[in-house]
């Protein structure tokens, strides 16, 4: 046992074997002082939490192997190393003993484990002993997966890409410039002068991986996954080891730039020949104008939509090999499309949508391996992210689609993640998290007969040792009629050991997206128990533009970004302040990030004095100039309709532009924080730089925290400490006089 008291915190760590000081160190570094003052939440106890990431079970179902990453202030690092515990959650130990990261654990057999160590392939016994190195590749391994037959091996390696960014010349080895040729030349935060590949290995004795290395895209200038966020997951194998199917958007520049048309495909290990199942051989793509949605041009029209325009992703065979299923959205140039579960049948070759009864997203599914096609998956509805399934039936007419049924398992105010079976086909090991508690395991029983006999059992408590020391805020919904008449939910954050005597500061939560849910999220930024353990009140409406209330609710924002959402908003923060006496109606602020951040710089002109002070996080100020600055340029073509300088632009389009906030600086009274990373390629900081010069030149208070070294997040210790002790102070300052 390793003991530490950390100003009233008593952790205990046990490990499974001696470390070295060093190792000691790394594996505490989550562990770091914290200050629990009247056991309410602070920044530092935020940061000292635990964060459990991918997760396996053993081939027989007894052992589950999970990652945790710890983030150590002080050395504004992090380091992720792996446990082992039984299924029923007992024996939880430490298997990882250096100072490296250990991470992406996979089973290779009942007792031996795979894993990422130094950009390497590694093994090990279940207990953590016996480490070797199966791959020599000078740490360029980015992720794998074995087949099933454990004769090969997909590696993830990133190789040169100078199609848009030009290799500089040779003689010129310390020249830092880049010479352009076309859009797409970065995503997210980094220049693209690099894409991933998969590469399939041989494996020989002892899973040692074979320099034999065949790279699936040769020769051709597409990723695979696909930026910014695609892993493994992207990718899967065949049950008999014969084929891989993957995911790609086989485009480059302009045409990447606004199109989210990704395929599926499947390699064939022996022949080497690929299939698209999503399009036809010799399928041609409708020529499109860049400048204007694709909404309404004829890549999406009606006859074209069965040849899939929009996002397919993340494919996973079944069990039996009949089938092979994945992620899709119908819509070309719509990141926010619905998306659906479809199945396509490698017997008959042909596909059918499983999931068209959900009217929401699939965010992650897993096939049941029992014999019956059975599919489970993961989605939000009215504001929790709960657990699915659907069964598949095959019609004893030939030429007749199977038969599907949905069916909720769990009815939870809280979110289930990721999800896998724990190979006996009858529990699924998810990962569960809600506004109260940070990411647990746990173990599902499915009860698909009677839902409501469902079992939810925890397995790990991480951060139990530090959740115990702190008081919980309370949770609530409630619903408002909007100005449209339609019913709208939003939740209601109480602050610990909440009087309803008194009356709170109270914070209006504008989410970004603009079609992300205000679901039971865990956020260690966004995070509604450290606010509501500030003393405040917390908002947060599910306004039109969000999904879980059905197709309809979630498309209405595109093209109305400054209409019916802004609507929602005030009519939540209107129904609580007139209708929750402990609301105190003169102590009211407006937050969000991205979307959010927007919103919050459109209040700032149009809230008619309700709130005391702002905070945007990477919003957009200025739509016209993100139009041309944003890397993902299908998003925008689609929210605004039109490129600003078109004179035949749609009525929505000449709406946004004339309703972007820049153009309401005059009517800004309010104190503002702006908040940006310099590295966010997604919404440049310009805007946020723009929004704060505009309000001092304006006279009004403000501040700028700007970070060169984040992106659209802020993900260094450091960095977060000071994003929250900025935030609260801007807050208390404003809010609690």
């Amino acid at each position: 046992m390793i003991k530490k008291t950390l100003s009233g915190l008593l952790v205990l760590l046990t490990l499974s074997a001696p470390l070295t000081t060093q190792a000691q160190e790394d594996v505490k570094i989550g562990k770091q002082n914290m200050t629990v003052n009247d056991r309410r939440m602070t920044p530092e106890a935020l940061w000292a939490m635990g964060r459990i990431s991918s997760y396996a079970a053993s081939p027989d179902g007894q052992k589950i192997v999970y990652q945790v990453g710890y983030y150590s202030v002080k050395h504004n690092k992090s380091h992720h190393v792996l446990y082992m515990m039984n299924a029923n959650g007992s024996d939880q130990k430490l298997l990882t003993t250096g100072s490296k990261n250990e991470t992406d654990p996979a089973w290779l057999d009942q007792e031996t484990i795979a894993f990422i160590s130094g950009g390497e392939i590694w093994s090990m016994k279940a207990d953590g002993s016996d480490r070797r190195q199966l791959t020599q590749t000078d740490g360029s391994v980015e992720g794998f997966k074995f087949s099933p037959d454990r004769k090969k091996v997909i590696l993830l390696k990133s190789i040169p890409f100078h199609d848009i960014i030009k290799e500089n010349p040779a003689d010129l080895p310390k020249a830092t410039g880049r010479v352009v040729t076309d859009l797409m030349y970065r995503h997210w935060d980094h220049y693209v002068e690099s894409i991933q590949h998969p590469f399939v290995c041989s494996v020989g004795n002892d899973f040692v991986v074979a320099n034999d290395a065949t790279d699936i895209l040769e020769g051709q200038p597409y990723e695979c996954p696909m930026e910014p966020f695609g892993g493994i997951e992207q990718l899967d194998w065949s049950t008999d080891s014969k084929l891989i199917a993957y995911t790609c958007r086989k485009k480059t520049g302009l045409m990447y730039s606004i199109s989210t048309d990704s395929d599926i495909y499947l390699y064939n290990i022996g022949t080497r020949e690929t299939e698209n199942l999503c399009k036809p051989e010799g399928y041609e793509e409708p020529q499109v104008d860049p400048t204007k949605t694709l909404k309404t041009q004829s890549v999406n029209a009606t006859e074209n939509l069965k040849w899939h325009p929009g996002y397919d992703q993340n494919p996973k065979f079944s069990p039996d090999g009949r089938y092979v299923a994945w992620l899709s959205m119908a819509r070309d140039g719509y990141e926010s499309d619905r998306q659906r579960l479809c199945v396509w049948d490698l017997m008959s070759g042909r596909e059918f949508f499983a999931t068209e009864e959900f009217d929401s997203n699939v965010d992650d599914f897993c096939w049941s391996d029992t014999k019956d096609a059975t599919i489970y998956f993961i989605g939000v509805w009215h504001a929790t992210e709960n657990l699915y399934s659907v069964t598949i039936k095959e019609s004893k007419k030939a030429e007749a689609l199977p038969t599907t049924k949905v069916t909720q398992l769990t009815n939870d105010w809280a979110d289930f993640g990721s999800l896998q079976m724990l190979n006996n086909g009858r529990q699924l090991l998810m990962e569960r998290h809600s506004y109260t508690a940070p990411a647990d395991l746990y173990v599902v029983t499915p009860n698909t007969k009677k839902p409501e006999k469902t079992l939810v059992t925890q397995l790990t408590q991480e951060n139990q040792h530090i959740l115990d020391q702190l008081d919980k805020p309370k949770v609530q919904q409630r619903w408002v009629k909007t100005t449209d008449g339609k019913d709208m939910l939003y939740w209601v954050i109480l602050p610990p050991n909440f009087d309803e005597t008194k009356k709170y500061p109270t914070l209006l939560f504008c989410e970004g997206g603009p079609q992300s849910p205000v679901s039971q999220f865990w956020s260690y930024r966004w995070n509604f128990m450290i606010m509501a353990s500030q003393g405040y009140v917390i908002v947060a409406p599910n306004r039109h533009g969000l999904p879980g209330f059905g197709s309809e609710w979630c498309e209405q924002i595109s093209g109305d970004w400054t209409g019916q959402c802004m609507s929602d908003y005030l009519v939540a923060i209107d129904d609580a302040s007139q209708n929750l006496p402990y609301v105190d109606k003169d102590r009211l602020g407006a937050v969000g990030a991205s979307f959010g951040g927007f919103s919050v710089y459109y209040l700032a002109g149009h809230h008619d004095k309700r709130f005391k002070c702002f905070i945007a996080h990477d919003g957009a100020f200025n739509l016209e100039a993100m139009y041309t600055e944003t890397e993902e340029n299908w998003f925008s073509n689609w929210e605004y309709d039109d490129a600003y300088w078109n004179t035949d632009r749609t009525a929505n389009a000449d709406k946004t532009y004339k309703n972007s906030p820049h153009r309401f600086i005059d009517k800004w009274d309010t104190p503002i924080l702006c908040i940006h990373g310099e590295k966010d390629y997604r919404i440049n900081y310009t805007q946020g730089m723009a929004a704060f010069n505009a309000a001092r030149m304006k006279g009004i208070e403000a501040q700028l925290l700007i970070f060169p070294d984040e992106n659209h997040w802020v993900l260094k210790p450091q960095n977060g400490i000071l994003w929250q002790r900025t935030y609260f102070g801007w807050l208390d300052r404003w809010l609690k006089k």
